[in-house]
């Protein structure tokens, strides 16, 4: 059991670390359109090698490994899985990490009742992914160029009609963006005030992020008291991490927001005191990106 403890908790530091050294080089990880040469999308989460995109933390690592590698493409596969495509990972190459969620069911004996109960433990456990980048002989397609690029100017049908699908509150007017917890409702300056398109989507998708923690919806509550404690950066990371999933399922780029330079070292401080801050704030980012996903007619339509 000590060795698995051992290898669960080097999977949260080496993971961690990589975040943290993005961060304290002042560059977030998820802000960057790292596959913008590629056919899978302008901006795209990354892709395991049949097309299934990534989620949670695996989202954050392997954005982070695609900027460290400066790589354009976002299908990432097993040395396995390349070599079943006709492939072969070029000699040399490091391959990035990915993790799974797994439970094990134990039995234990309580020694009041002499009962026997079931206990599930969660594990993670770790594997290593490369890029196509790194591979050579794969199919033609997972090396395709993109096409061109949508008018980053005009307002995005797709977009529009995502944001409009969550019925959430949405003021526009003033010079500032915030969700107001008490009134539950977003505040957005005028489309026109923001320097394009995808800056707008890229804040309205933070500020719907922060919708979703409502007690109505998610509940989500990390104890915040006042601007700039642990809880408000904390949520503050999910917001930021649920804009970056939202901006890639949309094909948008997530804009950087000038006032959220200031939240690194609120970040780095979280991160180093708890290597597995990164993978909660993912969770939660992706439960809110699911959680809007749902209230699509689409998945509305699926559900019924």
């Amino acid at each position: 059991m000590g060795k698995d403890n051992s290898n669960r908790q080097d999977i949260y530091t080496r993971i961690t670390n990589q975040i943290i050294a993005a961060l304290e080089q002042g560059v977030k990880p998820w802000t960057q359109p790292w596959n913008a040469a590629h056919a899978a999308g302008h901006v795209s989460r990354p892709l395991r090698f049949n097309g299934e995109p990534y989620s949670g933390i695996n989202v954050l690592t392997l954005w982070a490994s695609a900027m460290t590698g400066d790589h354009a493409a976002p299908i990432w596969m097993t040395f396995k899985q390349a070599l079943a495509l006709g492939g072969c990972v070029r000699k040399g190459e490091k391959g990035s990490p990915v993790v799974y969620a797994n439970a094990i069911v134990r039995t234990e004996t309580d020694e009041a009742t002499g009962e026997d109960t079931d206990r599930t433990i969660p594990f993670l456990k770790a594997y290593t992914v490369f890029n196509v980048e790194q591979i050579d002989g794969l199919p033609a397609h997972y090396y395709a160029p993109a096409s061109a690029a949508q008018n980053p100017e005009e307002r995005d049908a797709r977009a529009e009609a995502f944001f409009a699908a969550t019925r959430a509150d949405i003021r526009h007017g003033g010079d500032s963006a915030y969700y107001s917890p008490t009134l539950d409702y977003i505040q957005m300056p005028p489309f026109e005030a923001f320097r394009d398109a995808q800056s707008y989507y890229a804040t309205l998708a933070h500020e719907c992020t922060h919708w979703t923690r409502h007690s109505t919806r998610l509940n989500r509550d990390f104890g915040r008291q006042r601007f700039a404690d642990e809880g408000y950066a904390r949520e503050e990371l999910v917001a930021e991490l649920g804009a970056a999933f939202l901006c890639a399922d949309l094909g948008l780029t997530l804009e950087e927001r000038p006032d959220h330079a200031s939240y690194i070292d609120h970040w780095l401080a979280v991160l180093k005191e708890d290597n597995r801050a990164v993978f909660a704030a993912a969770a939660h980012a992706q439960r809110a990106a699911d959680y809007l996903a749902g209230l699509q007619p689409d998945a509305q339509r699926e559900a019924a």
